[in-house]
């Protein structure tokens, strides 16, 4: 059962739904590991990263958006998390996206992305969306190009130190 008011949205081999309590524990792996999680935010310890599983879910409840879990719809496997995050001192919305281990190279984050860009565009209303890259994660801003964001600035991202800010296409321009 979701903890949030997230709807289920669908791929041709994705679902993006809302955490659910059986999520926090590949959440949380994800997080602690260092390697995996440099561009995001690494966590080490598992209170922390268990608070930063539950922040999202407040999110949701807060802006009506936040994290999906990335469902894969053959095995119902957690894959990763994708969708709109917008906390407190981050510049504008953002779309971020991150497969867990063994799920990376298969094109999961790239369908979850559009499919969360979407409906960010077409349901909530949102005429623009960034994604804040941290330099050097260029696995991150080949997927950001394809998506058809193109860099705009770098700032400093009091959680994460300097960041760029990749501006995405508005709705207008991806029908």
């Amino acid at each position: 059962m979701s903890l949030t008011n997230a709807p289920r949205i669908e791929t041709e081999r994705l679902i993006l739904r809302g955490p659910e309590k059986a999520d926090a524990e590949a959440v949380i792996a994800f997080l602690r590991d260092p390697l995996r999680s440099e561009g995001f935010g690494h966590i080490p310890l598992r209170g922390d990263a268990w608070r930063w599983f539950t922040m999202n879910i407040g999110h949701w409840h807060w802006h009506g958006y936040g994290y999906f879990v990335i469902e894969l719809k053959d095995t119902g496997q957690a894959a990763g998390i994708c969708g709109i995050w917008n906390p407190e001192t981050w510049p504008e919305p953002e779309l971020g996206w991150v497969v867990f281990d063994g799920f990376e190279g298969k094109g999961i984050a790239r369908e979850a992305a559009e499919r969360a860009r979407a409906w960010a565009y077409d349901d909530l209303g949102f005429t623009t969306l960034t994604s804040n890259i941290v330099p050097g994660n260029s696995r991150s801003a080949a997927l950001a190009q394809r998506l058809g964001a193109t860099y705009e600035r770098t700032y400093h991202n009091e959680n994460m130190g300097e960041d760029e800010l990749w501006r995405h296409p508005g709705p207008e321009t991806l029908t």
